[in-house]
């Protein structure tokens, strides 16, 4: 590429603050055009945010760049001193981080943060500023820019946070951006709109994009070349089309043949055995070579070297260059199957499931008219001004065995209904019958008594496992706080079962959490939740984070212990493909209403509510193709829903009668129901 505007050139960056020292970068080469998105994947540990972290020069102390280039228009930004770099960092490279929460200055407004940017960069103050960062924030899609301005970060959604930071990373007006993981966190409308606002403003001002992500589906619709990353090492570089149409590295295989969908349904998916190597050793073969199945002897002592089976595509692998790929049937079905891939198709052949409602047995848990009201306090006496209908009236059913997927946007009230299920939190009314006891009438323990038999695992395990205590001592917590087994000898060998359960050595009890990667930390929260023997578990985003393959270890584990065990879930989530393979049923929430429920087959296959047909279409496809429903706007806020049915401002189907009142839910099978004045 001879027009490239940026140019890395074995790019190598070294941790030296511990006890060894980390190659975290080995070596890495790529070229990004202007105009251009360059994609880099690969699993955690890879190395993907540091190379990034090595474009900008914002290492931490314990870093350094041990060799290379990164050339932007024939300048060597590595060789460059502080002074220089930072004239650079903001006005010619930006960056926009995966969480914007963090990287936001918390007590700064939206507008003195980005008029911060243009003051620096472009020498605009005052007036002219504030006029600058009015037209940015518009620019980006934030609605009533005007009052935005002066409201700080937290006042925000996570979209319109995402949103401000691009704005922030546009004051400069770069040549390049840096987008590490930039919606891993979102729903996936905001997440649409804000790749949407990516790619146009990537064309209206030919900006470069190297794009870090593990989502598949979004290299699919925003890359136009992707590199594939490996144990701090390059291993695969392709156009879009070939690397989708057949990716050549082991890795990269096995990456699209963990991806969930309806064809594995009942099936375990493919996973990558194992971990990513510690990065504190040197590698006399291929970095891959004890997770492959394709390793040759050569693997071990010799380094793959590039070579490159068609154009636009190179690879470093033995495997490749002698055509024994692995089989790709789990991939070309991963391609073409799913929400995941082609978004709302009623045609698709689907796993027949059977839910367990289906053998007339009495409900474990029935939840009617449940609503969670919190107040709003203010003056000094805080007296009440208002609400915020988090759940407003939900009712839905889980029977022993069986998955009911909750989805729906964030702040639409999934995770509030099921702290209200599980009694962390007081409902405002209805009922919650578990087991044929209504919890809403049990207190202290009376109410203790019942908890053993419902569980909650929550989304980040990070932070809801106790840093300061031991494996064991979380485990163990539960059990003798319910009175669960006899004595402790009885309760040690309890933990061994546990952590053997969910793949865990049986050393792992003596650890800290912080002594284990994400994928295993959401194993001992899981094992934590199973101590108790529960016949119910509130799974709340539990793969939310997670890489690809270490999502389908934990939804294997799942699949697995329902089989076993019997256990029920009920899972919260927005990822889609996890839904279409793991759930019997699924409701569809809305501004704390259900809008839509059904079978899996039946609200993933012939969705009737625009909101859910909405939500599948917004997924990114790995073929590519662009079927999303345009929709205006934010959901609103909660604290004053708008009358008539909730979703009428944002449908583009709405009618006069959707403002009047809200609909009524109507029954379009024994098990399907939708509340939409347009179905009939």
């Amino acid at each position: 590429m001879t027009d490239a505007a940026v140019r890395v050139s074995s790019l190598s960056t070294r941790f030296e603050g511990g006890s060894e020292p980390v190659q975290a970068v080995d070596r890495a080469s790529f070229e990004i055009a202007p105009g251009e998105t360059f994609a880099l994947v690969g699993e955690s540990g890879c190395g993907k945010s540091v190379t990034a972290l090595s474009l900008m020069r914002l290492l931490p102390d314990s870093a350094r760049i041990t060799s290379g280039e990164v050339r932007l228009d024939q300048v060597d930004l590595l060789g460059l001193p502080e002074a220089a770099m930072r004239g650079v960092r903001g006005r010619r490279v930006a960056m926009i981080f995966q969480e914007p929460t963090t990287s936001l200055n918390p007590v700064m407004t939206v507008g003195r943060q980005i008029e911060e940017v243009l003051a620096r960069h472009l020498n605009l103050r005052g007036q002219a500023a504030r006029e600058r960062a009015l037209q940015l924030l518009s620019a980006v899609g934030i609605p009533d820019p005007t009052r935005r301005l002066d409201d700080y970060p937290f006042q925000l959604s996570g979209g319109m946070k995402q949103r401000v930071m691009i704005a922030i990373a546009l004051a400069g007006e770069p040549e390049l951006i840096v987008a590490d993981e930039p919606t891993t966190a979102l729903d996936v409308t905001i997440q649409a709109q804000v790749l949407d606002l990516l790619r146009e403003l990537q064309r209206e001002r030919r900006m470069s994009l190297l794009l870090i992500t593990h989502d598949l589906g979004v290299v699919a619709t925003m890359a136009h070349r992707v590199g594939v990353m490996y144990a701090g090492e390059i291993v695969e570089l392709a156009s879009r089309e070939a690397f989708f149409r057949r990716p050549r590295h082991p890795y990269a295989q096995k990456l699209f043949a963990a991806l969930p969908g309806v064809a594995k349904r009942g099936a375990a998916l493919s996973v990558i055995p194992g971990q990513v190597p510690s990065l504190a050793q040197t590698f006399p073969g291929c970095r891959f070579v004890d997770r492959c199945e394709l390793a040759m002897p050569r693997c071990r002592s010799e380094q793959p070297q590039w070579s490159s089976p068609e154009p636009e595509h190179a690879v470093k692998c033995f495997a490749a260059e002698a055509a024994a790929v692995l089989d790709m049937s789990g991939a070309a079905t991963a391609r073409s199957s799913g929400v995941a891939s082609s978004g709302v198709d009623a045609s698709r052949p689907r796993a027949a499931t059977r839910s367990r409602a289906d053998d007339g047995a009495a409900p474990l848990l029935e939840v009617r008219d449940l609503k969670v009201h919190f107040p709003i306090r203010r003056g000094i006496l805080k007296r009440t001004v208002g609400r915020v209908r988090a759940v407003d009236g939900i009712s839905l059913t889980i029977h022993a065995g069986e998955t009911l997927a909750l989805v729906g946007e964030s702040g639409c009230g999934k995770t509030t209904a099921g702290k209200a299920i599980t009694r962390l939190i007081d409902s405002t009314g209805g009922s919650i019958a578990f087991d044929g006891t209504d919890l809403t009438t049990l207190q202290g323990e009376s109410l203790r008594a019942r908890r053993a038999g419902f569980q909650i695992i929550f989304q980040d395990p990070y932070a809801s496992l106790n840093p300061r205590m031991r494996v064991d001592q979380i485990l163990l917590e539960g059990m003798q706080s319910l009175g669960v087994l006899g004595d402790d000898a009885a309760r040690s060998r309890r933990i061994d079962e546990l952590l053997a359960r969910v793949g865990l050595p049986g050393n792992a009890k003596s650890r800290y959490p912080h002594e284990f990667s994400g994928g295993q930390r959401q194993r001992l929260a899981i094992a934590r939740a199973l101590a108790v023997s529960p016949r119910l578990l509130i799974c709340d985003e539990p793969t939310s984070a997670l890489d690809v393959s270490v999502q389908a270890q934990i939804l294997n584990l799942l699949a697995e212990l329902q089989r076993e065990l019997g256990v029920a879930y009920l899972f919260i989530t927005h990822n889609l493909a996890v839904v279409e393979y793991l759930a019997h049923r699924v409701a569809v929430m809305y501004l704390g209403r259900i809008v839509e429920e059904g079978s899996a087959e039946e609200v993933l296959g012939t969705p009737r509510h625009p909101y859910t047909q909405s939500l599948l279409a917004a997924v990114p496809a790995l073929d590519g193709v662009d079927r999303r429903i345009a929709l205006s706007g934010e959901a609103p806020s909660p604290i004053e829903p708008p009358a008539g049915c909730h979703f009428h401002p944002r449908c583009p189907r709405a009618v006069e009668e959707c403002r009047r009142s809200y609909p009524a839910s109507l029954s379009l099978s024994d098990t399907h129901r939708v509340a939409c004045a347009l179905v009939r």
